[in-house]
């Protein structure tokens, strides 16, 4: 299985090596890498009223990536601020069992909460988001457990006090379900 990072608008070469990095480690099965094309922030998805750009529909821009770089999964990485439905924000968002993930560095900066910078904060947090969303394109959903990487996260608090590792249970089935891919 091969999954692919996006850049969609500018994104920090630093933190996209961190993610591709995470990723790696919490899926040796998969093959990450990086692609060279980036994405341009895709226009009708931002929401005047919000100031913020609906991941839904970035997905959506985003499918035919998985052709054009015949990979199986890709997984965007953008610096705007994201909303889906109802909700006031997102830190990412992800095709359940699908083929493209989301997520947003944008309030994973301490200095959004006003707090001081904090690199190693940030990229943590940052390779969090990647890996749960990537998660949930195989097929897992929330978990209870508050240190499991599919931890839901509503707010910050939740991202920080996860691990950047599946509990147990979630980590049997990602094996199961990759297993059954091959």
């Amino acid at each position: 299985m091969k999954l692919a990072i996006l850049r969609i608008g500018t994104v920090d070469s630093e933190v996209v090596s961190t993610i591709l990095q995470g990723l790696n480690n919490a899926f040796p099965q998969i093959r990450c890498a990086l692609l060279e094309s980036v994405l341009p922030v895709p226009e009708g998805t931002y929401h005047e009223t919000r100031h913020q750009f609906n991941s839904t529909q970035m997905l959506a821009k985003m499918a035919d990536y998985t052709k054009k770089a015949d990979v199986d999964l890709v997984l965007g990485v953008t610096e705007v601020d994201l909303y889906s439905g109802g909700l006031n924000f997102v830190f990412g968002e992800a095709q359940y069992s699908g083929k493209v993930a989301l997520i947003s560095l944008f309030r994973l900066r301490p200095e959004f909460y006003g707090q001081p910078a904090n690199i190693k904060l940030f990229l943590e947090r940052a390779v969090k988001e990647a890996v749960h969303e990537v998660g949930h394109t195989l097929g897992l959903g929330h978990c209870g457990n508050s240190s499991c990487v599919m931890f839901f996260s509503n707010s910050i608090f939740d991202t920080d006090i996860k691990r950047e590792k599946f509990c147990e249970k979630c980590s049997l089935a990602v094996a199961e379900y990759l297993r059954k891919r091959d």
